[in-house]
């Protein structure tokens, strides 16, 4: 499955000379935890996230400190200012599992997702997991839809999905060129499906399990 498949495509972004002001609206009326900043042509020039809007913006109370008459430092006034340039971005056609991987591993809520160099959409673990959950039947209907139109066979296989484990079988016709070839196939049929995390596969009277990857 690639990303393209399961990211957010309706972005909100900002420009480096947006204002902080109305950054930080954004960040608290979203719920956002950063937002991408492009130039013109759509192409990411940095993120500015919640942390980058508090730094140094909310002034101290001097009932509350010891030091009098300290001068205040005039916060930033626009995005580029304050926004970080150097940005992990990921590319629309990236595996999610590699994806899922980068988030856990780097404390990731979310990263913008490039296409020739621009932005078009952002992927977070909520819409990571959100293929974890899928209904079992949404899950079946695809699943069999991409094996026919495979093996241009339709009504030739049945499948089952139980907790994001699959079972498809052949119940007409004969394996092409082979049973193996054709469990290989559709093994790998099954790793483009959100919602599968396990195949059985029976095309012939042995039958052959093949994993398709916990993240998946």
């Amino acid at each position: 499955m690639q990303v393209r498949d399961v990211m957010t495509r309706e972005v909100v972004a900002v420009g480096p000379d947006t204002p902080v002001r109305y950054a930080a609206e954004v960040l608290a009326g979203r719920g956002f935890a950063a937002l991408p900043v492009v130039d013109a042509d759509d192409r990411l020039v940095g993120v500015v996230a919640e942390v980058d809007v508090l730094r140094r913006r909310i002034p101290e109370d001097p009932r509350l400190h010891a030091r009098r008459d300290v001068p205040v430092p005039v916060p930033p006034d626009l995005v580029r200012s304050v926004m970080s340039s150097d940005v992990r971005t990921v590319d629309a056609g990236a595996d999610v599992a590699d994806v899922a991987r980068l988030l856990v591993d780097g404390r990731l809520r979310s990263v913008p997702v490039l296409d020739g160099g621009r932005l078009v959409g952002i992927v977070s673990r909520r819409d990571l997991l959100t293929t974890l959950v899928r209904p079992d039947p949404e899950v079946r209907s695809e699943l069999l839809a991409l094996i026919e139109a495979y093996t241009g066979e339709p009504g030739a296989y049945a499948a089952d999905v139980v907790d994001g484990v699959a079972t498809i079988r052949r119940v007409a016709g004969a394996p092409q060129p082979s049973a193996a070839a054709e469990e290989r196939a559709i093994g790998e049929i099954a790793r483009t499906v959100g919602g599968v995390a396990h195949t059985r596969i029976h095309c012939s009277p042995e039958a052959h399990e093949v994993p398709t990857g916990g993240s998946r």
